[in-house]
Formats: C-alpha cells, structure tokens, sequence
C-alpha cells in the first residue's frame, strides 16, 4: 500500500482540533515541518487564512491545483473546478462523519430499534447459511 496524502500546497484539510472543529480548509503554504497557512476560503467554508499546526488537521484525498499564496479569489475558482465540495461528500472520511453525527443525535428509541434491526440481519444470515450448510 502505498502512501498517497502528503501535506501539500492544494491539499484540502478537515480541521480537527478548535474552534473550527469539522471545517473544510485548504493548504496554502508549508511553513515549517509543524505549522501550515490555510485557507477555506471564508465565504465558501467559513474558514479564514490562518497558520494551524498540523497536528490540528486531518489530510484527505482531495487535492486541487493552485499556487503557492494562492489568493482567495484563485482559490475559489480552483477549488469551483475541481468540485471539492461533492467528492467530499462521496469521501469515506465524509459518510464516517457523518454516521457518527447520526449517531450521537439518535435517543434511547432509535438505539433500541438498530439493535433489533442488528438482531434481525444476524438471524436471517445464519438461517441462509444452515440452508447452504445443509444443501452442500
């Protein structure tokens, strides 16, 4: 397996540490080996230009082409071409958080009902393979 998310200038960053905690943002410059300037832009993911160490952001697939310092308005317009904002959607690290935000809003009601639904799937699966047991 060969290892494919690098910090990079153009690579979009989910924030995870902060005030902007679950934000979109992308990276703009390397500063040093611990801290990265990002950017969102402010109008389209509600991040501002900042330094943030890295140790505060989670890398994913996404990377799109702009320069070093890019300004916001090419940054847009980068991220408008490369249709960032649907191939998060369809990221695996997006339908994670996203179960998990489901999760934590579910009451005591729901919990019960997925864990009969659970019981209901196992059931149904064992008594197909007893049949496929059986027939072989």
């Amino acid at each position: 397996m060969v290892f494919t998310k690098f910090v990079e200038v153009g690579r979009v960053v989910l924030i995870n540490y902060g005030p902007l905690c679950g934000k979109l943002a992308t990276i703009i410059n390397v500063v040093d080996s611990n801290r990265v300037l990002i950017d969102g832009p402010e109008e389209t993911t509600g991040v501002k230009r900042q330094v943030i160490n890295i140790k505060r952001i989670t890398l994913t697939d996404i990377k799109v082409t702009i320069g070093v310092q890019a300004r916001a308005k090419s940054l847009k317009k980068a991220l408008a071409d490369a249709d960032f904002e649907n191939k998060w959607k369809e990221s695996a690290l997006a339908r994670k958080l996203e179960m998990r935000r489901k999760r934590l809003e579910m009451n005591d009601f729901d919990r019960f009902k997925v864990m009969l639904a659970k019981k209901a799937k196992a059931k149904a699966v064992k008594k197909k393979f007893q049949e496929l047991k059986a027939s072989a």
